[in-house]
């Protein structure tokens, strides 16, 4: 039997027009170069022209942030997929109001906490194989107990403590999953 695998872009937190005038041209880029089938956007899209040019590229799946409620509202907040088997969970990262207050509470007293956004996002898909977020800006491609925890970080080009990057999950039809960060260098 043949293998057959896709490769997903993702991608969050683009924050246009809030906190950048144009989407990263490297990232589209990035994602025509990779040769992806689909592309997921977990979240603060910010305004619909990130998606329409995102979608030159593939289809996109998106979620909605907490910059989104004004020009994005009717995203889904969080979006179930099935490939190859695999259950995959997407969702923004911030959860409910009282999340978000305590993410922000942590964030100013102890900086950024991985713990944190694991668990919010585990409470959201509890048998899901990989869990997609974004939220913290923070690149992470961890494996723990079976789960990849995957944010792509953010492409914008002004992050302090990052530099930009989007990110690439690949996933077979035998059941394995591999994810990859990869910096747009400026």
């Amino acid at each position: 039997m043949e293998t057959k695998q896709i490769i997903i872009g993702v991608i969050a937190d683009t924050h246009i027009p809030d906190k950048a005038r144009h989407l990263n041209p490297r990232a589209i880029e990035a994602f025509k170069n990779g040769g992806v089938s689909l592309i997921i956007h977990a979240g603060d899209v910010s305004v619909p022209r990130v998606l329409h040019q995102l979608e030159t590229v593939a289809p996109v799946y998106t979620v909605r942030g907490n910059r989104d409620w004004i020009a994005l509202p009717n995203l889904p907040k969080r979006i179930s997929l099935n490939i190859f088997g695999i259950p995959i969970g997407v969702t923004h990262g911030h959860g409910g109001s009282w999340d978000y207050i305590y993410d922000k509470y942590l964030y100013l007293t102890k900086g950024y906490t991985f713990e944190h956004y694991r668990s919010v996002v585990k409470k959201e898909f509890p048998n899901a194989k990989v869990i997609i977020f974004g939220h913290s800006h923070v690149p992470e491609n961890r494996w723990i107990d079976g789960t990849l925890f995957f944010n792509p970080g953010t492409p914008r080009t002004r992050e302090k403590n990052f530099p930009p990057s989007v990110g690439f999950l690949t996933l077979t039809s035998q059941g394995e999953v591999s994810g990859q960060i990869l910096t747009l260098h400026r």
